[in-house]
């Protein structure tokens, strides 16, 4: 409790430039028993105006909307402005109190004052660099809403077994695809959830330039045998899309761990370099597979990992196959 109003002092002096001592209302005692429970409270004075601060105690996942009852319970004994601080506010919640217009404060993130008409944001904490780029799991959620979701919102768990990641290897992307901006997340009873801030062509213009290629290397082999996980990738792929014509050198996609298996029993040789009847294998940093149910990477995977070519022909081909797409 002590750290937060101190983030809190210091907040508001940065912000604002005032100087606050928040006291401990000794008024506490007269509201119910289950606010007590969720809520310290402190009495603060801001540009002349006594303000009630109901300072959140742990995460108590309160959705806004009783926050904002809490909030009505507290000005029937207080006689002022309530505000309600939290150390950490999701977007989407911060955006649901706005609506609710709950005054609110998150320390070194934003302050939402409309009584003092204030909003002060912290926008160097969502700045999107372009040398940032999405991880893996974060860039495989992102394709999942082009290519496979029709929800409205995504759950950690929900898309764990669809995208083969862990719940806590989800529920990190989804605070990264927040920070990008790019997504809004927020609680559904206990469980985290996701909604994307655009759709379909939107979302690919806003993600476009945090999404890299995935092809991890490049390895050439004999013809492929055996156990063989690989679809047509590269400009093979392109050529299956578009009016380019196939390369001499076939292109496949595999994983990192259907390489790693196929490798095993020595049923692949690997070449030292592009040679003569040898085929290019693309080992990507997520599966080829996943989003594609035929023997041809998905058009969106496929435009990342051919971004960088600098032949015209292969410019405009991946031009054409982005304009054919259904978006």
């Amino acid at each position: 409790m002590k750290n937060i109003l101190k983030e809190l002092e210091r907040y508001l002096q940065e912000t604002m430039s005032i100087s606050t001592a928040p006291l401990k209302w000794e008024g506490a005692g007269r509201v119910p028993f289950f606010l007590r429970d969720l809520y310290a409270f402190f009495q603060v004075n801001l540009f002349n105006t006594q303000c009630l601060l109901m300072v959140e105690r742990g995460q108590t996942d309160q959705t806004p909307a009783n926050i904002r009852k809490h909030l009505m319970l507290l000005q029937e004994k207080w006689d002022g402005e309530v505000i309600y601080i939290a150390p950490t506010v999701s977007a989407y919640n911060r955006k649901r109190l706005i609506e609710q217009r709950v005054p609110f404060i998150v320390p070194g993130n934003q302050l939402y004052l409309p009584m003092l008409g204030m909003d002060f944001r912290e926008h160097f904490k969502t700045i999107r660099s372009k040398s940032i780029k999405l991880s893996p799991s974060t860039q495989a959620v992102v394709l999942y809403g082009f290519l496979r979701g029709k929800e409205e919102s995504y759950t950690p768990s929900g898309l764990a077994n669809r995208l083969g990641y862990t719940t806590m290897t989800l529920t990190r992307a989804f605070n990264e695809l927040e920070v990008a901006g790019l997504g809004e997340v927020g609680m559904e009873g206990r469980e985290r959830i996701l909604r994307f801030t655009e759709k379909g062509k939107h979302l690919w213009e806003k993600a476009r330039e945090l999404l890299k290629s995935p092809v991890k290397k490049r390895i050439w082999i004999e013809k492929p045998r055996g156990n063989w996980r690989g679809i047509q990738a590269g400009l093979t792929a392109l050529a299956h899309y578009t009016m380019l014509a196939a390369p001499q050198m076939p292109v496949y996609a595999i994983s990192q761990e259907d390489w790693k298996t196929a490798k095993k029993p020595g049923d692949f040789f690997e070449l030292p370099g592009a040679e003569s009847g040898a085929y290019e294998i693309e080992v990507w940093s997520y599966s080829p597979r996943l989003f594609s149910d035929t023997a041809v990477v998905d058009r969106l995977s496929l435009y990342l990992s051919l971004q960088e070519h600098t032949d015209e022909r292969v410019e405009a081909a991946l031009g054409e196959m982005l304009g054919a797409m259904a978006w």
